[in-house]
Order: C-alpha cells, then sequence, then structure tokens
C-alpha cells in the first residue's frame, strides 16, 4: 500500500478535496499525514474530520529557513511516503528538502504555468489582460513553481472579472484536476521525460 502525505498552511480545500476524492474512489493508499506550519490552519480540522493525523511545525519556531526544512524534512521521512502532497502550503522550500524528496513532491499552483510564477496570480492575470487563467499541478523542482507539468485547466476571464470572482472559477478547477493527477503519481502511471509528462490511462473506470 503506498502512503500519501499532505502539507498545508490554510483553509485545505485542496486537501479536502483529495481526501473526498481517495474516500469516494477507493485508492487504496494509506494517508500517513496532514503536517502544517501553522497552528492555526482550518485544513488541520478538515484532516481530523477524515481521521487523518495531524502534526505542526512551525516555521517561525526556527531560526532560518535550513533548520525548519530539516526539521519538517524528517517529520515527512518518518511517514515514510510515496506522494508528498502540497495543499497550499506557502513556504518556499529549499534545494536540499527538494532533492531529499525528488520525484515524490507535488504541487498546484493557480496559474497556468509558466505564466505568473509566485504570489498574487489572478490580480496580475486580470491587470495583463489574459483572455484565459488556470491551475497547473507540477512536480516541485528547486525552481519556484517550476517542474514537469502533470496537469493543467484553464477558465476564462470574464468582462466584470474581479480577483475574487477570478479566484473562485480557477479553484473549481483545482479541485477537479488534484486528485486524479496525485493518485497518478501513487499508482506510479506517471512517465517523466525532462519537463514533459505523460500519464497513463487508469483502469479504474471512475476515473
Amino acid at each position: 500500500m503506498k502512503n500519501l502525505v499532505l502539507l498545508i498552511s490554510g483553509r485545505g480545500s485542496n486537501l479536502q478535496s483529495i481526501l473526498q476524492a481517495e474516500r469516494e474512489q477507493g485508492w487504496g493508499v494509506c494517508v500517513r499525514g496532514v503536517l502544517s506550519n501553522r497552528a492555526d490552519a482550518a485544513g488541520l480540522d478538515v484532516a481530523r474530520a477524515f481521521g487523518v493525523p495531524t502534526q505542526v511545525i512551525a516555521h517561525a519556531d526556527f531560526p532560518n529557513r535550513e533548520a525548519f526544512d530539516g526539521a519538517l524534512g524528517d517529520a515527512i521521512a518518518a511517514l515514510e511516503p510515496d506522494v508528498v502532497a502540497l495543499c497550499g502550503f506557502m513556504r518556499v522550500l529549499g534545494e536540499a528538502f527538494v532533492d531529499r524528496f525528488a520525484g515524490r513532491l507535488v504541487n498546484i499552483h493557480p496559474s497556468l504555468l509558466p505564466a505568473f510564477t509566485g504570489l498574487h496570480t489572478h490580480a496580475r492575470a486580470l491587470e495583463e489582460g489574459v483572455k484565459w487563467h488556470g491551475a497547473t499541478v507540477h512536480l516541485v523542482s528547486s525552481a519556484l513553481d517550476h517542474g514537469p507539468i502533470l496537469a493543467q485547466a484553464a477558465v476564462p476571464v470574464l468582462d466584470g472579472d474581479t480577483v475574487e470572482t477570478l479566484a473562485a472559477r480557477v479553484l473549481l478547477e483545482e479541485h477537479r484536476i488534484y486528485p486524479p493527477a496525485v493518485r497518478a503519481l501513487l499508482e506510479g502511471r506517471v512517465q517523466i521525460d525532462g519537463l514533459r509528462t505523460r500519464i497513463r490511462p487508469s483502469s479504474d473506470s471512475s476515473l
């Protein structure tokens, strides 16, 4: 049985979408834990509602990023994960951490990468006047919001959109594309060639 660990910093809506999909579809994996760098993250309650163990490793308790990354990495390694899914985890992870879990770290970013890396993607999309925006699931590399792309979904930018309305439209797509991408990684169906990927179909007709 494959092991899944999830990292959060906030409300955990993508966490909930993954846990719900795992429960409804019967992935046959062990969700070993949800870790957060914030004790007040609402997503911790989401995890507990699904019966998933939680841990808090507060970045503020460490003198620098390297010390935090080391402690977080040790806590994750103890859970023996096959996949570590970042679900709104709002800390930049250092190169040593990324290398430690290379090929197992996956993230979802609220833009159509490589456009709009970093923060405030919805506001920047509106400022730039793009007609399409969206979300990207990608493997994590040491470069911010880079790495092989597993899935993307696009939404139109409508006349009259605000940051809030655009973000809500993108979030629906995040919840749609993230769970199957995580499942594909867990099931070993992702083939990687440089920055290009191919996901083999699942034998599960529900996907």
